[in-house]
Formats: C-alpha cells, structure tokens, sequence
C-alpha cells in the first residue's frame, strides 16, 4: 500500500485548496502540520498523523514546538526532513511573535504587558527578570533583561535597574520575572523584592506600575491583585 499523499485526497479534504480557497484561518492545527509535512504514513493520512502528534501535547502548540527532531521521528512516517520542516515553522512562528512584542507598543493595562513579555520568557527552563521602562505615555522605551538565575530564583540588582531607569529617562516602570514551574503565586522573596523595587522608586520619583509573574499559558499581575 502506498503512503497517502495530499495529492491522493478528494478537493475537499486538501488543506492547501482549502487554504486557497477559504483563507488561513479556516485551518485546524492539524491541517497547517499536515502541509508541511506533505504525506503520512500507509495507515494514516498526514492530517491524521498530525491530529495523532497534538493529540500527544494535549493539543498546545508550544509543547509541540519543544519536541526535539529526535522525539517526532519516533512518530511513524515522520522522518528527519519532516520534523525539521515542523521545528522550522514553529520558530518562524514564535520569531515573528517576539518580533511584534519588540515593536514595544503603549501599555495601558496588565493584559498589554503580559502579550510583550509572555514571547521572551513564557516558556523558559529558567528564571529571567525584564523590565518594561515606559515614557510619560505608557509608551515602552526599552524592554531590558536584568538578570538571569535558575530553575527556582534569580537575583536582581536593584541599583542597575533604576541605573538604566534614569538613563532612558523613564518614568515609570513594570517588572516581571517567569516562573517555569507554571506555579502563579508570588513567593515571600517575590513580595519583598517588590516592595524593595516600590520603595527604590518612590525615591527617584520613578512609578513602579506592576510586577507580573509569567508562565506559559498565564499570568499574575500584582496590581490587578492588589498585592501592592
């Protein structure tokens, strides 16, 4: 039995006319995988090895976009060509994401930072802390990263933060930091570190507007929760 190709299907069920004719967004998941993987296997079409693929990540396009070449080959009529051409396109995708949130737009409420910061640190091994530094407009004048740490903690200066803060001439900011265990509540270390940060701030006459903890799929925003 031959593999079945895209080819081989009837017009109604090809994603790439159906891309054509009906747009993008018409797409499931499973369809755009299929598309770029071109054919499955001689039991499954592409589109069922790519529901087959999600259905091992529960769905979620970041999980699949972790899989290493090594881990989609496992699946069959998935070679090395294959679980490139899947790699590829996830980064392109998240490449193009990270490039939108450098565009560093106006913040005007937690939901707005969380979409500039969820692409650079949402799906991290290890814990990063950004600061947002904004203009009198709520406008992001720069998006810096201030320190790296491990799996559980990172250390941040609080001098070099409000150093850079004064040299951009900013007058507000918002920190964050990524928690990779996916766990939102703030820690002891997480409330007093802001609190140090809020209290630096009110000094230099630089507003410190929120802190958020960011994971993957969420966020929790200190001011939202009134933590402050």
């Amino acid at each position: 039995m031959e593999k079945l190709t895209i080819k081989s299907w009837s017009l109604d069920d090809r994603p790439r006319e159906k891309l054509v004719s009906k747009g993008k967004k018409t797409l499931s998941d499973a369809e755009l995988i299929a598309i770029l993987i071109g054919s499955g296997n001689r039991e499954e079409s592409a589109v069922a090895l790519s529901k087959r693929i999600l259905n091992t990540v529960k769905g979620n396009i970041n999980a699949l976009a972790k899989l290493s070449v090594e881990q989609l080959t496992n699946f069959k009529g998935i070679g090395e060509a294959k679980a490139i051409s899947i790699i590829t396109a996830l980064e392109l995708g998240k490449r193009r994401q990270l490039e939108v949130a450098l565009e560093k737009p106006k913040i005007t409420c937690s939901k707005d930072a969380y979409n500039l910061l969820q692409p650079v640190i949402g799906d991290l091994h290890h814990e990063e802390f950004w600061v947002l530094f904004l203009n009198n407009s709520n406008k992001v004048l720069e998006n810096k990263l201030i320190s790296k740490g491990g799996l559980t903690a990172t250390i941040v200066d609080v001098r070099l933060l409000f150093k850079r803060a004064l040299e951009l001439g900013a007058v507000a900011i918002i920190v964050s930091h990524n928690h990779p265990s996916g766990k939102l509540e703030p820690s002891e270390q997480d409330k007093l570190l802001t609190k140090k940060i809020k209290e630096a701030g009110s000094t230099l006459d630089i507003k410190v507007l929120d802190h958020l903890i960011i994971t993957e799929k969420a966020y929790f925003s200190f001011a939202d929760e009134g933590v402050f």
